[in-house]
């Protein structure tokens, strides 16, 4: 076989094994199997505050996962872009909905994820969440705020203000455009970081 084709033949293998990543992600979520959950990520992974490695990784999210009971995770879309043969980074859109006691909250959200290589298999080397709303599903978003699960409330949602494009392209509309479609404009990304 020869390079050119080889090379090429990885990257398809290994788009095909980072997307099920993501799918992989859900599953274990929603069925709290936190011992293949933890087998996505690499095994020193970096969790910040709680330290490094899949048992500081477990720690960060178990108590999180036992705040809600029933979860649904539904994966939407996948893009990545490959950094080197086994370095990448990604973007999933989720829609994501949690059982809360009375309420069912639904979190559109949108994963930015780092992947990395390992001994030939491809693992999270980072995942985080920047969510557009939160709601219990009989409210209309924005009723009284963008944020009204409780875990979010107080912060305004990541997206669509962390978007490079978007101040730019509301900045160039009309006056008044903005204020005509919405009651919640969105706050400029230099005054307040993402929501997670």
């Amino acid at each position: 076989m020869n390079k050119d084709l080889a090379l090429r033949l990885d990257q398809v293998e290994s788009h095909l094994a980072i997307q099920q990543l993501a799918v992989r992600y859900a599953l274990a979520v929603d069925s709290r199997d936190i011992e293949s959950w933890l087998q996505l990520f690499a095994p020193d992974v970096d969790c910040g505050s709680y330290g490094k490695g899949r048992e500081a990784l477990r720690r960060s999210i178990v108590p999180g996962l036992r705040s809600f009971y029933r979860s649904i995770h539904l994966v939407c879309g996948h893009s990545i872009d490959f950094d080197g043969p086994n370095s990448a980074t990604g973007k999933v859109y989720c829609r994501a909905e949690h059982e809360d006691g009375p309420k069912w909250v639904v979190v559109p959200l949108l994963y930015h994820d780092s992947y990395v290589r390992q001994d030939g298999r491809w693992y999270f080397a980072r995942r985080s969440d920047r969510s557009w709303y939160s709601a219990d599903v009989l409210d209309r978003p924005g009723s009284e705020g963008l944020q009204t699960w409780q875990p979010l409330a107080g912060r305004d949602p990541a997206l669509p203000r962390t978007f490079d494009t978007w101040a730019g392209f509301w900045d160039a509309a009309a006056p008044g455009t903005v204020e005509a479609l919405t009651s919640f404009p969105v706050p400029s990304p230099k005054r307040q970081g993402p929501d997670k």
